[in-house]
């Protein structure tokens, strides 16, 4: 049975550098292939596959050429070992969170290029079989934790960013009143909102998720009733997003119709001055709402900071209502105390009647559920009945 030949990119700006390298690579049983500038570098990634790639610093790095997001579109699971002739703590930093295999110090010596490279084309290895292993089985959810692929990933997910709607209904007047804008990709190694989400806060890519979810929304908004009010999610950090905060943005021309929704059960502890903030969308004519009611850190405090105008009771409070007198007690409680603070309340993940009577009893009218409409088209009728 024949070895596989080991292939290893060897990209840098410097001549002599590659030699060394190459050598060095070459001495360890791979074969090479020698780029000498970013072009070339990238005409080899377009053109073959390697097993591990070991690259300069500042030419992987370098401001309007980053060979690291060319080599994550070219292939997830590389590994890409940097080397810099400048071994200081800041290059370090950058290798670390560029998700680099190793760090090596020029001018390369065998004591620390060979185990790094060994270590690299193993872990190169086994990735790649995951990967495999992950398809066969039908699973998406393909995890890669080296930063340069997530970014390119979140950039896929990012021009695919697309909207499901879901009405939300006054169940006792059988009636639309609302529709949510609810998120979706076409990428699928990020195959949920969750995992969009995720990825936008490892990247610190918060603010670009929310401008591109809420230019969605504004570009659909004319398929929706007029009557209909608009529920998008934030993130917390969006709320203090200059984008939103200007009237002219896409969202502004809507804002009378749009509930600015707080999701995703996270803290506020990450945004200065939020009742400023909240006061000044207000100010444009926005309306807030807290969801996940009674779950993660959507309790009471998030309750006092935004005094919003809508509260979402989670659906675990919700789910087999019909079943338990301690959840009916508590939503009971919640639903009494939201309308004397003149707050209105939704019951989300409402499937089944049994469900539906049981907060229409408790006061809670306006519901949210596959029993009325799974998320779909913009505009979808709601079932009742």
């Amino acid at each position: 049975m024949s070895r596989h030949l080991t292939t290893i990119l060897v990209a840098d700006m410097d001549a002599a550098y590659i030699d060394v390298a190459s050598k060095l690579v070459a001495e360890r049983g791979h074969q090479v292939v020698a780029a000498r500038g970013l072009a070339a570098a990238r005409l080899a990634l377009r053109t073959q596959r390697f097993d591990a790639i070991i690259a300069d610093i500042a030419l992987a790095t370098s401001g309007g050429g980053d060979l690291l997001d060319e080599v994550r579109k070219c292939d997830l699971d590389v590994p890409v070992l940097l080397m810099t002739s400048d071994p200081a703590l800041h290059t370090a930093m950058l290798a670390v969170e560029e998700g680099a295999a190793a760090y090596l110090v020029k001018p390369l010596r065998r004591h620390s290029i060979f185990p790094a490279l060994d270590r690299a084309v193993r872990l190169g290895a086994l990735s790649r079989l995951k990967r495999e292993a992950l398809e066969l089985l039908g699973d998406n959810d393909h995890s890669v934790g080296d930063r340069g692929a997530l970014k390119v990933r979140f950039e896929r997910a990012l021009e695919t960013v697309a909207l499901a709607w879901q009405p939300v209904v006054d169940a006792e007047a059988r009636r639309v009143i609302a529709y949510e804008a609810l998120l979706r990709s076409q990428e699928p190694s990020l195959p949920n909102p969750g995992a969009v989400l995720e990825a936008a806060e490892r990247l610190g890519r918060v603010l670009d998720l929310g401008r591109a979810l809420r230019r969605r929304v504004a570009s659909e908004a004319h398929m929706l009733p007029e009557d209909a009010m608009i529920f998008v999610n934030l993130h917390p950090r969006d709320l203090a997003d200059p984008d939103l905060l200007d009237g002219a943005s896409p969202l502004g021309g809507l804002a009378s119709r749009v509930v600015l929704e707080i999701t995703e059960r996270a803290t506020l502890d990450s945004v200065d001055e939020v009742k400023a903030c909240v006061s000044r969308l207000r100010g444009l004519g926005f309306r807030v709402a807290v969801d996940d009611l009674g779950a993660g850190y959507a309790g009471l405090t998030s309750v006092v900071q935004l005094e919003p105008e809508v509260v979402k009771l989670d659906m675990g409070l919700v789910r087999g209502l019909d079943r338990d007198a301690t959840r009916r007690r508590v939503v009971g409680s919640m639903t009494e105390l939201a309308s004397k603070l003149g707050m209105q309340v939704v019951g989300e993940g409402v499937e089944t009647p049994g469900e539906s009577e049981p907060l229409l009893e408790l006061g809670c009218r306006w519901q949210q559920g596959y029993l009325f409409g799974r998320p779909g088209r913009p505009g979808a009728p709601a079932r009742f009945g």
